[in-house]
C-alpha cells in the first residue's frame, strides 16, 4: 500500500487537494490527512476505519466542508488500497 497519495475532491464549492499519509498504529487502520483551507492554511486531521460505518474523521473541530466530504475521503482511501492491491498482483504476474 502506498504510504502517501493525494486526491482532488470537490467539497463545498471548490476542488481541493487532500494529501493522505498512512500512519502505523498497530492493528488500526489510520491516515493523517491535510488540505489547505480558503486562506491557504493547512488543516490536518486523522481518519480511522470503523468496522460498522467505514472511514471517519477523528476530530470534531473541523470545518463543515471536511465533514461533508467524509464519504468521498473514505472512498479515496479505498480506491488507493484497491489500486495498490491490483499493482502488486500485476507485478507478481510479470515476475512469474
Amino acid at each position: 500500500m502506498s504510504v502517501y497519495f493525494s486526491k482532488v475532491i470537490k467539497t463545498g464549492d471548490r476542488n481541493r487537494e487532500f494529501n493522505f499519509r498512512q500512519v502505523s498504529s498497530g492493528a488500526d487502520e489510520r491516515y493523517s490527512v491535510d488540505v489547505p483551507d480558503d486562506k491557504g492554511n493547512r488543516v490536518t486531521f486523522s481518519m480511522y476505519h470503523n468496522a460498522q460505518s467505514g472511514w471517519k474523521t477523528a476530530s470534531q473541530s473541523l470545518p463543515l466542508w471536511i465533514h461533508n466530504a467524509e464519504t468521498e475521503l473514505g472512498n479515496a482511501i479505498e480506491e488507493n488500497k484497491n489500486d495498490d492491491a491490483e499493482n502488486k498482483k500485476n507485478s507478481k504476474i510479470l515476475n512469474f
